[in-house]
């Protein structure tokens, strides 16, 4: 049998994408692919993708990255979730906790029984049984402990970290596993005649790059997999309005909170991401409903410390590809799609592409099999990113602005509103396959969007056997004692992570 392995892999583009992809690869191949990895400092990368989610934990964790190591390079911060001001009312916050709401006492969810206790006057908000928020309402952080039986254990965590600084780390370990970078711009990319397969991409300075497998993570342009391929492009905008952003990174103005913060204003929304050496802003607006001068304003008017930078704006197309690998090219990253970084889904979309073409990796014979699973795959998991970022949109009660009246009233796709339907009227989380955001995120945006349900489930009047009542009140104590006890977010970095000066 003859051997068909794979024998030359070139990627274009770096960054983020380029660097995860080149870093995986090389330690899933172990020198038996040349891997090239071709970018452009005169291009630059895009470097808002600052906080994650936490599977990123899975990925450093399967390269053998040490994670205190990691932070101190990349300047970075832990999160324990997101809070979110204004997006359901203006003065009102509520937090997507990563992890659980307490810990289940019974078959019936946590959450109808708090349902219930709410109906009976109880004035303590779902939010309060989730210890990340506790603990990151009180600036502490700690990692969870093993043990399921306790409370500790009933909370995750993820990273913030500075993209350019994080690839930075991540180029270091491909290129001592053999990973070759080629400075440059793709200036022509070959397609064969014979098969529509690409061949080869030239670089300005006359040197051909040739390859089995393409990867493309050129960023928007898309230059293999659109430039090249014409592989199309599907518009969300009329789900996800949102087309601009402008980012200005700014001075500390206070503690080293352990959590990003999503503050929705009349024509989008302003993240704020804590690093260790500054704090990352930006605003994600919507072009018919705001300037690029206003909307610059609305960012520096809310900074919390001096800007540190000029503001720089950034345009895009929420969507995705619709074809994200076609013949022996796959595009990762924002070559792939672009879904806003409302619930820091960015470099996750990247791990999981990486995750995926491992499990899918081709030989040279490319059959149109495995393209069309991976793509399956991919198709349904940015579909379901998709409904979770519509619903913080659609379940608004805002009357303030355009882009709240329009996305309170748009159609919007139809499993999503079978979700909407069955909390609405029961309480009910309805999971569709492949959910990146299981039900606690989901729970977190109904009540945090003022969601409420008509009624909760009925098997809870039936078990007369459950104290809930006693339960859910230990429960909140036993949360607040374990966040007492916690080092501040402060003190846990500078013992375990501080980065250099």
């Amino acid at each position: 049998m003859p051997d068909r392995s794979i024998r030359r892999i070139v990627i274009v583009g770096g960054g983020t994408a380029g660097w995860m992809t080149a870093a995986a690869l090389a330690n899933a191949l172990q020198g038996h692919v040349q891997i090239d990895l071709i970018e452009s400092d005169e291009i630059g990368i895009v470097g808002v993708g600052e906080a994650t989610i936490p599977p990123i934990k899975i990925f450093n964790r399967s390269l053998g990255i040490d994670e205190h190591a990691m932070l101190a390079a990349s300047q970075g911060s832990y999160k324990l979730g997101i809070e979110f001001v204004n997006w359901s009312r203006i003065g009102q916050r509520y937090f997507h906790p990563f992890g659980q709401f307490g810990a289940d006492f019974d078959v019936v969810p946590l959450h109808h029984y708090w349902l219930r206790e709410r109906a009976r006057g109880s004035t303590i908000p779902l939010q309060e049984y989730a210890l990340a928020w506790v603990a990151a309402e009180a600036g502490k952080f700690d990692r969870p402990i093993n043990d399921r039986q306790r409370v500790q254990s009933t909370y995750d965590y993820a990273y913030h970290f500075d993209a350019s600084l994080y690839a930075k780390l991540l180029r270091a370990y491909a290129e001592a596993r053999g990973v070759r970078r080629s400075e440059g711009k793709v200036v022509d990319v070959g397609v064969r005649a014979e098969d529509g397969f690409l061949s080869g991409v030239t670089l300005a300075d006359g040197r051909v790059l040739e390859a089995d497998l393409f990867i493309d993570c050129s960023g928007f342009r898309g230059l293999l997999i659109e430039g090249a391929l014409k592989t199309g492009y599907e518009d969300w905008s009329h789900w996800l309005p949102c087309d601009r952003a402008v980012a200005v990174p700014c001075a500390h103005g206070a503690a080293l909170s352990p959590y990003t913060r999503s503050t929705a204003h009349a024509a989008g929304w302003q993240w704020r991401i804590p690093l260790q050496h500054r704090m990352g802003n930006g605003l994600v607006y919507c072009s018919q409903f705001s300037s690029d001068d206003a909307a610059a304003n609305v960012l520096l008017d809310h900074l919390e410390g001096a800007p540190l930078a000029e503001p720089r704006f950034l345009r895009f197309t929420t969507g995705r590809r619709k074809q994200f690998w076609h013949r022996n090219c796959v595009a990762i990253g924002l070559a792939s799609g672009f879904l806003e970084p409302l619930e820091s889904t960015s470099i996750h979309l990247i791990q999981s592409a990486i995750s995926r073409l491992l499990a899918l990796f081709p030989d040279r014979d490319f059959d149109p099999i495995v393209a069309r699973e991976y793509n399956r795959i991919t198709e349904l998991e940015y579909a379901r990113v998709r409904d979770f970022i519509i619903l913080h949109y659609h379940a608004n009660q805002r009357d303030d602005a355009p882009l709240w009246r329009y996305t309170r009233n748009m159609p919007i796709p139809e499993p999503l509103q079978t979700k909407i339907d069955h909390f609405r009227r029961h309480g009910r989380l309805v999971a569709e396959v492949l959910e990146l955001f299981q039900n606690p995120s989901w729970l977190a945006i109904f009540i945090g969007q003022e969601v409420w349900p008509e009624r909760y489930d009925p098997l809870v009047d039936m078990r007369s056997d459950i104290d809930a009542a006693r339960l859910l009140s230990g429960l909140h104590r036993v949360i607040a004692e374990s966040v007492q006890v916690m080092p501040t977010h402060q003190q846990y970095i500078e013992r375990h992570c501080r980065a250099r000066a």
